[in-house]
């Protein structure tokens, strides 16, 4: 392919990714193809010569849309959303094309000083305090996750605290049992054994019981164990519960405990004065992390890491050869001394060009629509006579289950999912099976939320009926799981407690 070619087939595909958008409401939800139907599509060896670019985009219709679990559909209201936008797709094409690594200021300054302006822009947009900013002794850096935020914070806190002299083997950390699947998996690659963290029980809203962690402070202090990080969380996956930060970060104070925050998704409801109880206790915290690529829209992968000190985070994870050597070092950011590998994306241009073409106001006019059709979901839910909330909605998630009890909560789940007209995500809330509803991709519109409800409401009727002449099998019979309605991610919580999880890279 020569640039004249590509000019003529970029055009081309710019008309197909656009109709995709435009018709993604077309396809079922999630894809209906059978373990091993695209592999086997696929010729077995890679062509030794050019194929027209008709027969790739005939192929991408023929064998991979139908492949696909459509994250843009409008009545996609499983995990929580992987948001798209026109403005972030148009800079991905610029990140292409660009081609550029910027693990050190020298190999690119526009993509690190672009990063830094993008990340004070997303922290005054977003309200966080001043100790986060490069003025002071924070900063903030994109990571492509905010899994990888939690391993960079969990390194960055296992060596601030071997630097005061604990003992390696000693360090413990704390997360409550409804923190993500991606905390256990950091301290897995951090290098610690499956004990050294503790998972704290929840409170009767799922958020992190500060008086049990108190006490378990107190327990393994008189073990001799050293507590060094506690991870809470702004938003657990399964029911957006809020751990109290004001409460977290006295203890952590007290025990010298570096303290991090993960708010993948709720956070960027900060953008909304009206939701910047999201930040509640953000002012004590040590590092804070969100994903604009979820609620947002700013495109896969963007995830925001804010640190309020940076030279910790440096001390911990900076590599210096000869080879990546500048005379520019000590005086500019090199990020790949924030983060995991060395290479990196330019991915603030996702951000520029999404707050610039379209503007931080439209971005709040969409997420106070979701939050809004999630109240109103909600209400719908009280008036159903087979439906029940588990909690109040949280933002834009609404977590329901059948009155009839888990086996039905359970098939209402799979019925849903199978009808292909929109898509839910299982989990466990209290350990009982619960549904979530979650209201959060850019194409949804009220009429999807209603429909989708709709659907829900239709099959917990007819599961009723058909329960009551028998056909459903025995009460407290759970009906299987079938794909794409399983854990959210499948994981073993901290102490063993399956609730599941995004994917939640998604």
């Amino acid at each position: 392919m020569d640039g004249e070619a590509f000019r003529r087939d970029g055009h081309r595909l710019v008309e197909w990714v656009a109709e995709y958008l435009d018709e993604v409401e077309r396809h079922p939800v999630r894809s209906r193809a059978r373990p091993g139907e695209v592999f086997a599509a696929l010729p077995p060896a890679a062509p030794e010569h050019p194929e027209p670019f008709e027969q790739v985009l005939s192929d991408l219709d023929r064998i991979v849309v139908p492949g696909l679990t459509h994250w843009q559909h409008p009545s996609f209201f499983a995990y929580f959303p992987a948001n798209s936008s026109y403005a972030s797709i148009l800079a991905e094409l610029v990140t292409a094309g660009l081609g550029v690594n910027g693990f050190s200021w020298v190999t690119s300054p526009a993509a690190t000083e672009l990063e830094q302006v993008m990340c004070e822009w997303m922290r005054e947009l977003l309200g966080l305090p001043g100790r986060f900013s490069f003025e002071q002794e924070g900063g903030g850096v994109i990571q492509d996750s905010a899994s990888s935020s939690t391993l960079v914070a969990v390194v960055a806190a296992r060596e601030r605290a071997i630097a005061a002299g604990a003992e390696p083997s000693r360090l413990v950390a704390f997360a409550s049992e409804e923190a993500h699947a991606s905390v256990q998996k950091a301290m897995h690659v951090a290098g610690f054994a499956p004990g050294a963290l503790r998972a704290i029980p929840t409170d009767p809203s799922f958020a992190l019981d500060a008086d049990r962690l108190r006490d378990a402070l107190v327990v393994a202090r008189h073990a001799g164990q050293v507590p060094f990080l506690t991870i809470a969380t702004s938003g657990t996956t399964s029911s957006l519960a809020f751990d109290p930060l004001d409460a977290l970060a006295e203890l952590a104070a007290e025990h010298g405990m570096w303290l991090h925050v993960d708010a993948a998704m709720a956070g960027v409801a900060a953008l909304c004065p009206e939701h910047r109880f999201v930040l509640d206790g953000v002012a004590r915290v040590d590092s804070w992390a969100t994903n604009p690529h979820k609620w947002m829209g700013a495109q896969f992968d963007c995830a925001l890491l804010y640190v309020a000190d940076r030279a910790a985070l440096t001390a911990a994870l900076s590599t210096e050869p000869a080879y990546l050597a500048s005379a520019e070092a000590g005086r500019v950011v090199d990020y790949r001394n924030w983060q995991i590998p060395l290479g990196r994306r330019f991915r603030a241009l996702k951000l520029w060009f999404l707050l610039r073409l379209e503007g931080a106001e439209a971005v709040r006019a969409m997420l106070r629509r979701h939050v809004a059709w999630a109240s109103e979901l909600a209400s719908w839910v009280d008036a159903d006579s087979h439906l029940e909330l588990v909690e109040r909605p949280r933002l834009n998630l609404v977590c329901l289950r059948h009155r009839d009890g888990p086996h039905a909560t359970d098939a209402l789940v799979e019925a849903a999912n199978a009808t292909g007209r929109a898509l839910f995500t299982r989990t466990v809330l209290g350990g009982v099976p619960t549904l979530r509803f979650c209201v959060g991709a850019r194409t949804t519109e009220r009429r999807h939320v209603e429909a989708g409800f709709a659907l829900l409401a239709r099959l917990a009727a007819e599961g009723a009926g058909r329960r009551a002449v028998g056909a459903r099998g025995r009460p407290g019979e759970a009906a299987p799981h079938g794909t794409g309605v399983g854990k959210i991610g499948g994981c073993e919580r901290p102490g063993g407690v399956e609730t599941g999880d995004q994917g939640r890279e998604a």
